[in-house]
């Protein structure tokens, strides 16, 4: 009876790290929604406690988890990530990536959307070389937007309501 004692205790505390740890992580998981106006949506994010900026988000209407990455040129998906979403590979593409230089696929993205923001058509490539579940947003959806860092919040904004492009 101890033993079962103990037992249900460490799964109970390994649960519960486990939402800390995950919640330090993605502190985005539910993305904060400032009111605008009608000329413009708003989103805060915050930094994580590594310093990157992880937000959970949709891709044609799936729940999926992103890391905001200025520094690439298009949403970046894993292989797993794409076939789960069912998106279909294009054109091979030559990537040059971090890890150096890989060959990955273009799609193109029907609804992004973060929050109360989010753009059509957007710009993608599927990535085998990738490992996890995480997405790379890269600038061809941020790039819609106006982006403002302040200490640890990452506001953006979206100012266009045209069919087509970003709301």
């Amino acid at each position: 009876m101890v033993f079962a004692a103990w037992a249900l205790l460490a799964g109970l505390l390994t649960m519960v790290f486990s939402n800390v740890l995950e919640r330090q992580y993605n502190p985005n998981q539910q993305v904060q929604i400032n009111s605008g106006n009608n000329d413009f949506q708003e989103i805060v994010l915050r930094r994580n406690r590594l310093g990157h900026y992880v937000a959970t988000g949709k891709i044609n209407g799936t729940k999926v988890e992103f890391l905001l990455d200025t520094g690439a040129t298009n949403v970046a998906i894993p292989q797993q990530v794409a076939s789960s979403l069912g998106l279909r590979r294009g054109v091979p593409l030559t990537t040059s990536t971090a890890n150096g230089i890989v060959q990955t696929y273009a799609t193109t993205l029907d609804r992004v959307t973060l929050g109360n923001i989010s753009a059509v058509g957007v710009p993608a490539s599927i990535n085998p070389h990738m490992i996890g579940n995480q997405i790379l947003l890269g600038m061809s959806f941020l790039k819609q937007f106006e982006l403002l860092q302040r200490g640890d919040q990452l506001t953006i904004r979206s100012r266009t309501l045209g069919e087509g492009r970003a709301r």
